[in-house]
């Protein structure tokens, strides 16, 4: 997610460990409303002492899930197998019905949106951004696809640099406290940021994370939908995936949701929204069936790797984090040693699991001091490969292993 100190939400540490819990009390929000029945989700033993489970760190040393989750921050951890809750624990300011803030993990949600309005054909994913926003034309997103934004493979030059002030997305983080503070001028608010970038390559190239591209799929969902990205959301994702609680969207001045990390959640919801990955993106119906949320070959599409998305993330800075992984339809992809992992990542320690060989879900919210840790990030996705190995007593295979089939088109 696009950050800078100028926008007045509490990141910088140790503020962020109470901050990313009332992020609604911060700045402006978008509510998005809860299931009027949620989704039950049971807890139970697992027999395994989850807290106990050795990780195999970074640095070579052996510790349990518990020390990991303490020494990264952990504000909330909640895991799942086969949809029952078998841990789940909260830092002395946490709870289970407070919303956490989400980061980019909001990005697969909004690409899940996009999933739908394409099922619907409301969405075409081979048409120009500029059919659904014109005003986009004068800009670097000019000619740019929206499969070229929902893979994070336009030609746009934007900087996903944190922590120098002069990258696009510390830019686009003053531009949003401006319009948030109501003294933004002619420099001001999301919409208009966006108006500002420029290409410096040619569209459907190498994968580069860039929140730009999700803000700009996110403003096409609204165009093409004729509806808020909160109403979205709540509609077609949080609903009818049965959360319990409503979350939060941050937006600007003018009221322009943060689509690329906006949202605030709890954690149990966000374990809900994993599960519903995890079964296809389906949920238990009414009549003892299942019911659709989200089109069954888009999480298809995004778990199969061609040659093409394959060697667009190769050949990007990202292979160094997670080697032989891919990105698309927003989600982050990696080769665990229990097979493919699908996994939804936000600055400061925010992360979803999802593992369909083991069936698990994990969900570790936290509130690093710094936007990011690699070793924290490493830490965390070998202690949740060995939970879900030792909850579904599955044997590393050491190599990755897919689901066959590569779905074209969508």
């Amino acid at each position: 997610m696009a950050d800078s100190d100028d926008r007045p939400d509490g990141r910088s540490a140790p503020h962020n460990q109470g901050a990313f819990w009332r992020m609604s009390d911060l700045m402006p929000t978008l509510v998005v409303r809860s299931a009027e029945t949620a989704r039950p989700l049971s807890a139970a033993s697992s027999g395994v002492d989850v807290r106990a489970v050795a990780v195999d760190r970074v640095d070579g040393t052996s510790a349990p899930l518990s020390s990991v989750l303490a020494d990264s921050y952990t504000d909330a951890c909640v895991v799942l197998h086969d949809g029952t809750v078998v841990f789940e624990e909260y830092a002395d300011h946490g709870h289970p019905d407070l919303t956490h803030a989400l980061m980019s993990v909001t990005k697969p949600l909004v690409g899940c949106v996009a999933a739908i309005l394409i099922e619907r054909e409301e969405l075409d994913p081979a048409r120009f951004v500029t059919d659904y926003v014109p005003e986009l034309a004068d800009s670097g997103y000019a000619g740019a696809s929206v499969r070229d934004v929902l893979d994070m493979r336009s030609g746009i030059h934007f900087r996903e640099e944190y922590d120098d002030p002069t990258s696009e997305a510390s830019e686009l983080g003053r531009w949003v406290a401006a319009s948030q503070r109501g003294d933004d001028g002619d420099r001001g608010g999301l919409y208009p940021y966006l108006l500002t970038l420029e290409a410096d390559s040619a569209h459907g190239g190498l994968f580069r994370y860039r929140s730009a591209e999700t803000d700009v799929l996110g403003w096409v969902c609204e165009r093409a939908s004729g509806r808020s990205m909160a109403d979205l959301l709540s509609l077609q994702v949080w609903a009818p995936m049965g959360a319990e609680h409503d979350a939060f969207l941050s937006c600007d001045g003018a009221g322009a949701p943060m689509h690329d990390g906006g949202l605030s959640a709890t954690a149990r919801d966000v374990a809900r929204f994993g599960q519903m990955l995890l079964d296809g993106g389906t949920v238990p119906g009414s009549d003892g069936g299942r019911e659709i949320v989200v089109p069954a070959r888009w999480l298809r599409q995004a778990w199969a790797v061609d040659a093409d998305i394959r060697d667009a993330f190769a050949r990007s800075p990202a292979e160094l984090m997670f080697p032989g992984g891919w990105f698309r339809n927003q989600f982050w992809l990696r080769p665990g040693p229990y097979g493919d992992v699908l996994v939804c990542l936000g600055v400061y320690g925010q992360m979803v699991h999802v593992n369909r060989r083991t069936r698990t879900v994990c969900v570790k919210l936290s509130s690093w001091p710094t936007v990011g840790n690699p070793a924290f990030l490493q830490d965390t996705v070998k202690a949740f490969d060995a939970v879900g190995g030792a909850l579904s007593n599955v044997t590393s295979r050491g190599v990755r292993q897919r689901l066959p089939g590569v779905v074209t088109g969508l």
